[in-house]
């Protein structure tokens, strides 16, 4: 199943928020618009994920889509037990979630619902805000790696 679906390309982001405990995020390539009235989106953390909880417990959270340039940042947030945030610029967004530098574009978004997705949770967000950098182009997931990959 990995090896055919790997074949979809995706774009990869950053969920992001502002915790009790500062900020947290995790890299999530399980994204899309859901709705436009109302205006939602969605996403897929793993079941096995800490982070999750503390987006889940902050209530709001940002989707920050990646460059194609930032293939670091979705390594650094893909990790566990790290600080996540060492070295990575970003700044409050509207609704004071870690809105990360240099990305190309931004969603801010409070929880909706969550429902059973197997061995992920599906998040339904209401967007509240969102904004993008038309000058930039996206980091594309496909067959395992970052960019388009030729047939081999």
């Amino acid at each position: 199943m990995r090896d055919v679906l790997g074949h979809f390309v995706s774009g990869v982001t950053v969920v992001t928020a502002m915790g009790a405990d500062g900020p947290a995020g995790f890299t999530c390539q399980s994204f899309s618009s859901l709705s436009l009235d109302p205006p939602l989106v969605a996403f897929a953390p793993s079941r096995t994920s800490t982070t999750w909880p503390r987006l889940r417990e902050a209530g709001r959270f940002c989707v920050n889509v990646l460059a194609e340039d930032q293939h670091g940042l979705s390594g650094q947030f893909a990790r566990s037990g790290t600080d996540k945030f060492a070295g990575v610029g970003w700044a409050p967004s509207p609704h004071g979630s870690p809105m990360l530098d240099g990305g190309v574009a931004w969603i801010d978004s409070e929880l909706w619902a969550e429902y059973d997705g197997g061995d992920h949770t599906i998040v339904v967000a209401r967007v509240l805000d969102l904004g993008a950098d038309a000058a930039r182009s996206p980091l594309l997931f496909h067959r395992g790696g970052y960019g388009l990959r030729a047939a081999g």
